[in-house]
């Protein structure tokens, strides 16, 4: 099992500094960890959906989050995101946190793209990554409105391409 490496206390402020106001927002937690981003998002007002595949770390969140104050979903981010869609969810903050140099950064735009649907219309995707890994977002819906650098850590603000709203 990878080791779980939390955002930073320099990341999370910054990003929660730049999401602004979550109070009757939804947010959902990719690759939730020890889900420190979700207890965050809460504590600020989001209702919050946490996606945690390896069981510890899942009932960790759960133990920190309660059982009933959010959705927990203990599988790989692909069966989540498919749960979440059957259910016709939406969210106005996707946050992605996945493991460094696990090659995401190739995969993960197109996932999301899969399931765009799941991002409503003012919506935005933050993914954190490593500023080794180049995020690839050719052939996608989506645009790169902001990018910000803490360290090795990067954080990518994503919404939806004008010309896919149009189509949509």
């Amino acid at each position: 099992m990878k080791e779980v490496r939390p955002t930073t206390g320099k990341t999370l402020g910054a990003l929660f500094s730049i999401l602004g106001p979550l109070h009757g927002m939804s947010f959902l937690d990719l690759f939730s960890g020890t889900g420190r981003v979700a207890a965050e998002a809460r504590k600020r007002g989001a209702s919050i959906v946490t996606v945690e595949l390896v069981r510890e770390r899942a009932s960790a969140i759960r133990r920190t989050l309660g059982d009933t104050s959010h959705i927990q979903l203990c599988m790989d981010v692909r069966r989540a995101l498919n749960w979440c869609e059957k259910r016709n969810m939406s969210f106005d903050v996707i946050f992605a946190d996945p493991p460094y140099e696990m090659k995401w950064m190739s995969e993960l735009p197109g996932i999301l793209a899969v399931h765009a649907g799941l991002l409503k219309s003012d919506g935005v995707i933050v993914i954190e990554r490593s500023e080794s890994e180049p995020l690839m977002l050719e052939n996608t819906p989506w645009e790169l409105v902001d990018e910000r650098r803490y360290g090795i850590s990067v954080l990518d603000f994503l919404k939806l391409k004008e010309t896919e709203h149009v189509q949509a």
